[in-house]
C-alpha cells in the first residue's frame, strides 16, 4: 500500500471531533476504500483540555490554525471551524498558498468566497472540497459534479434546512405553534440560542447558492438569493395547507428563466403528492431534474456529527485516491456570470389568508381588487364568525406574476374591512 496520506483538522467541535472519529475507527476500511491510510498529523482548536469523546494525544497541537496550515508536514487541511471570514478563511488561504488540498464543510465560506478560493487552489494545482457543506450526508455535489454530469440540469430544488423542518414538521403532527416548536428545538439543540441563520433562511440561501452553481455552471451568487424564512408561517396556515391538499416546507429553488436565474428560499405550499412533502423532522432532501433522467431525489440527515463527518470523510478519500474535478464542476475561468431574476417576475399561484371585520360588503371589495389587477381566483374558503369580531377568508390564486400578488396586497391591506396584514405563501409547482 502506498504512504498515507496526511492530514491536519482545524476545528474540533461536534464536526471535527466526529470526523476524528470516523477516521479512526474505520482506518483499514478507509484505506482499503482509497488505497492508501489516511493519517492525522495535526490538530487545532480554541481548548486543548476540552473532552471531546476522542483521544489527540499523538496528533500534533497547534494553537494557531493558520500557523498550522502553512507549517504542519501535511498535504490535506480540513477546514471545520465556521464562519465565512476570520480564521477560517486565513485557514483555507494559507492551506492553499503552501500547496495543500483543502477539504470544508463551510458553506457560508464557500458561497461568499468560494470563486476566489477555487481560483486560488487550480493557480496551486490542489482541490477544494465541500460536499459536507451542503445537506449533511447527502452527497449532493458529487451527483451534481459527477453522476450527473452527462445531463443538462434544468431545475434543482429542496429541503436544505433540518432545524426549519423540523419546525414545521412540529407545528403540524404536534399542533403547536411556531414560538412554541422553536424554543423545544433550542433545547433538543436542533436550533441555536440565535436561531436567525437558520429560521430567517440564510443557511439554506448559502446552500442554494453553491447548488446553483453546480447545476448551471455559473458564479456563485448568494446575493442574488431572494430569502424569506418560517417565523410568520401560522398554525391555522399549517392547517389550510393541510385542506388544500398541501404541506408548508421551506423551499429552496434554483432554475433558469428567461429573466435570468431565479434562486429563491421561502416557505412554499406543495402537493402532498409531491415525494419532497413527506421528507419530515430534521431530514434535508434535495431534487434535480436532468433533461436525461428526470427528477432524482436524495434524502437524509442534513445536519450532526455523524452525517457531516461521512461526508467529510468522502472527500478526505477522493484526495487519497487522487481523484480530482473541479471545485464547481467547470474550471473558474468558465463560470458565466447571470443575471439574477427578480422575484417579482416569478409566476406561481398564491395562498392568501385574510383577517376581515365580518360585515357586508367586505368579499366583494377584496374580490374586485384582485379583478382589477387581473389576478385569478381558483378558491375560496370564509369561515363562520368566532368569538372575535375578525373572521379569516382564505383563497388560492391560479398562476400569476408576483409583481401583480403583491399589488393586490398592498391594496387589499388598506382597505378598511381589512384587520391584520395578510399573509401570503407561494404555492411551488414541482412538476
Amino acid at each position: 500500500m502506498s504512504n498515507s496520506l496526511r492530514i491536519a483538522i482545524a476545528g474540533l467541535g461536534t464536526v471535527g471531533a466526529g470526523t476524528v472519529q470516523v477516521l479512526t475507527e474505520h482506518r483499514d476500511l478507509i484505506a482499503q476504500r482509497s488505497g492508501r491510510p489516511v493519517d492525522i498529523i495535526a490538530v487545532s482548536a480554541k481548548s486543548r483540555t476540552k473532552d471531546r469523546g476522542v483521544s489527540l494525544e499523538t496528533y500534533d497541537w497547534y494553537d494557531d490554525p493558520v500557523a498550522m496550515a502553512r507549517e504542519a508536514d501535511v498535504e490535506l487541511v480540513v477546514e471545520l471551524i465556521g464562519g465565512e471570514d476570520g480564521p477560517a478563511k486565513a485557514v483555507c488561504e494559507a492551506a492553499i498558498a503552501a500547496g495543500r488540498h483543502v477539504v470544508t464543510a463551510n458553506k457560508a465560506l464557500v458561497a461568499m468566497h468560494g470563486g476566489a478560493l477555487a481560483a486560488a487552489a487550480e493557480a496551486a494545482g490542489v482541490s477544494l472540497n465541500y460536499e459536507a457543506a451542503i445537506a449533511g450526508g447527502i452527497p449532493i455535489v458529487k451527483a451534481l459534479r459527477e453522476g450527473l454530469a452527462g445531463n443538462a440540469v434544468t431545475r434543482v430544488y429542496g429541503i436544505l434546512n433540518g432545524t426549519c423542518n423540523y419546525i414545521l414538521t412540529e407545528m403540524r403532527e404536534e399542533r403547536l405553534s411556531y414560538e412554541t416548536v422553536l424554543a423545544d428545538a433550542q433545547q433538543l439543540g436542533y436550533a441555536e440560542a440565535e436561531p436567525s441563520v437558520d429560521v430567517d433562511g440564510i443557511d439554506a440561501a448559502h446552500k442554494l447558492a453553491l447548488l446553483a452553481s453546480l447545476a448551471f455552471g455559473t458564479k456563485v451568487n448568494f446575493a442574488g438569493v431572494y430569502t424569506e424564512g418560517i417565523r410568520k408561517v401560522a398554525l391555522e396556515d399549517i392547517d389550510y395547507a393541510e385542506e388544500f391538499g398541501y404541506r408548508i416546507k421551506l423551499l429552496g429553488s434554483a432554475r433558469m428563466t428567461e429573466h435570468g436565474l431565479e434562486q429563491r428560499v421561502y416557505p412554499c405550499m406543495v402537493s402532498k403528492s409531491a415525494p419532497i412533502a413527506h421528507v419530515e423532522g430534521a431530514y434535508n432532501a434535495v431534487v434535480a431534474h436532468g433533461d436525461f433522467v428526470d427528477d432524482t431525489l436524495y434524502q437524509g440527515r442534513g445536519a450532526g456529527a455523524g452525517p457531516t463527518a461521512s461526508a467529510v470523510v468522502a472527500d478526505i478519500v477522493d484526495v487519497a485516491r487522487g481523484f480530482s474535478v473541479s471545485t464547481f464542476g467547470v474550471p473558474v475561468g468558465q463560470l458565466t456570470d447571470v443575471e439574477a431574476a427578480p422575484i417579482e417576475r416569478h409566476r406561481g399561484a398564491y395562498y392568501i389568508r385574510l383577517m376581515v371585520s365580518d360585515e357586508p360588503g367586505v368579499i366583494a371589495a377584496v374580490t374586485a381588487v384582485f379583478r382589477d389587477e387581473g389576478v385569478s381566483i381558483g378558491s375560496m374558503l370564509q369561515r363562520a364568525r368566532s368569538q372575535t369580531e375578525a373572521v379569516p377568508v382564505v383563497l388560492n390564486t391560479h398562476e400569476c406574476e408576483e409583481a401583480a400578488m403583491r399589488r393586490t396586497l398592498e391594496r387589499i391591506e388598506a382597505l378598511d374591512s381589512v384587520v391584520e396584514e395578510p399573509t401570503m405563501i407561494r404555492i411551488e409547482s414541482l412538476i
